[in-house]
């Protein structure tokens, strides 16, 4: 179960890719250690943010805040799929 936003989905429709990530984000609540996770993508979304003002280069935590994230929805999809299980 593959769910991702394209960059170029999210460049042409910024609003539209928020809310598909908004609707995806609906069922944080019944993950475990649901805060936590959200905080450290929190954490490194803004020290991505810090690292890119006025720089040029690759920012070298971007493949730990990409784990990260791949961490939450890879939880996510767990869900929906234990949902889609029960629901058989």
């Amino acid at each position: 179960m593959a769910w991702n936003i394209a960059r170029s989905e999210a460049l042409a429709d910024p609003e539209a890719a928020r809310h598909k990530v908004l609707g995806r984000l609906q069922r944080l609540s019944e993950l475990d250690d649901a805060e936590l996770q959200v905080v450290n993508i929190l954490i490194d979304a803004i020290l991505m943010a810090e690292a890119y003002r006025g720089a040029r280069h690759q920012v070298t935590f971007l493949p730990e805040m990409t784990r990260n994230v791949d961490h939450l929805l890879r939880d996510l999809a767990i869900l929906d799929k234990a949902d889609e299980l029960a629901a058989v």
